[in-house]
This record gives C-alpha cells, structure tokens and sequence, in this order.
C-alpha cells in the first residue's frame, strides 16, 4: 500500500469527522472533485474506507489498513528509524500496531537475516510476501478486525523466546498513568509477549500523547525508549527524559 500526503489528510478527516461528502473533502484540500473522487477510489480499494455515493465513510478503526494510513508518512519515517535499532540475524518481537507493520515491511526490505516473531496475521502475511525473511507466527486466537491471534495460547507459545527488543505500537499515552490500549485481548497479548523481551520500544507518531485509551498497556517506568515524530510537544519530551526515558524523534 502507498498513498500520498493529500489521501493521507483525507483519511485523517474522514477518520475525525465520521462520514464526510466529496464537496467538503474539495474544499477543505483545495482540489477539484473529480481529483477527491478519483483519490476515494483509490482508498476504497485499499479497504482502507467505504465509498458510497458522494460521500467517504469511516471504517472500523481497529482495521488495520485503516491505521496504517492515518499519518503515514511519519509512521514511515518512524519505522525507518526503528529499524536502524535491529541488528544482522537479531531476532526481534513485533506488535500488531501499523507503525509496526511498516517496520517489518522495513526490514525484510532491507535486513534479510532478520527474524521477526508475531502475533499479527497481517503482517506475517504481507512480510513473507516482500522477502525471504523467516517469520514466527506465535498461537491463538483469531481477531478478524485487527488480523490478531489473542488468548492464553499467544502466553503459552511467546514463553519459548526471550529476546533482547519487542517493537510495540500504543493507542494512547496519559502522564503518571501509563501507554494504554483500546481492546482488552488485544492488551493483554501485548503484555505477555512483552515478559519475552528485555526492552520494550514502543512507536508512535505523536497524535497518541494525552490520548486515552480503555486499559494500561505499560507505565512510563517499564518503557526503555521511544521512537515518535518531531511535533511531539516540549512538555512530554521533558517528562519522559525526566524517567530516563530515551527518545527518538524523526523529522
């Protein structure tokens, strides 16, 4: 999948506004019609919304083509540089996230020795498809809307691997309370596979700061480093490096 700054925004305001006509996404972008109906196509073939007639439709968020282009092209920077942190034949833990899938698309690119262990279906699924990687599918049960495998199987299976980094996405961040999630199965997969890795790097574009989710995932004392973008307010740079936090931020 790859889509343009101009369908990003579009995503971004069908994904905020719920269901949005054609003639307000052209003028709110300032290009024609027929450009925003050409762009809609586009994205509907995707799956990434529903096109009905003069209108865009809001799919459902935990779909993971729909979070993979929300923000996208700083989830690709972000990506880009997680990746820079995997060493040659190292075998790293992947989150479901969509920065996470970008990463691993990232990876098999790039660093074919690379092993990734996961519990996303879809990005076993796409990573297979762009390189010759090997790839660890842990157990569990299926999530069809997020393309997951949940449940005390992923426990079980994610017990056999220690390894030195897992790469996590998050659905939110409040201060003194912690990195949070919005889907209780999906949190509790996270966490365990978590107990398998020594660092935990979570990546996040910087929308998900002061945005709350249902259930901590992990508090600001268990987190080692993380990798966001450069509108990442001073007031959460200065209270992460005050835990000791490492941060990485990407232009």
């Amino acid at each position: 999948m790859k889509i343009n700054k101009r369908q990003s925004k579009i995503v971004e305001y069908v994904d905020s506004r719920r269901s949005v006509s054609v003639k307000e996404l052209s003028q709110s972008l300032n290009v024609s019609e027929v450009t925003i109906r050409k762009d809609l196509d586009l994205l509907s073939d995707y799956g990434i919304l529903i096109r009905k007639h003069g209108i865009a439709l809001k799919k459902n968020t935990a779909d993971i083509t729909n979070r993979l282009s929300i923000n996208y092209d700083k989830k690709c920077k972000i990506a880009k540089k997680a990746a820079t942190l995997v060493d040659v034949n190292e075998t790293i833990l992947v989150g479901s996230g969509s920065t996470c899938a970008l990463l691993a698309e990232e990876i098999v690119k790039n660093k074919p020795g690379v092993t990734i262990i996961t519990h996303s279906i879809y990005i076993a699924e796409h990573a297979s498809k762009l390189g010759n990687n090997k790839i660890i599918l842990l157990g569990g049960e299926y999530q069809n809307d997020a393309q997951v495998l949940v449940g005390p199987l992923v426990r079980s299976s994610v017990k056999q691997f220690f390894v030195d980094k897992i790469f996590l996405g998050t659905d939110g961040f409040i201060k003194n309370v912690g990195f949070m999630g919005s889907d209780f199965s999906r949190t509790e997969a996270i966490k365990n596979m978590a107990e398998s890795a020594r660092r935990i790097i979570i990546l996040t574009d910087s929308s998900k700061f002061n945005k709350r989710g249902l259930l901590v995932q992990f508090s600001q004392n268990q987190v080692n480093e993380i990798i966001t973008d450069s509108e990442i307010s001073r007031e959460y740079r200065d209270f992460f490096e005050s835990y000791g936090m490492k941060l990485e931020i990407v232009d």
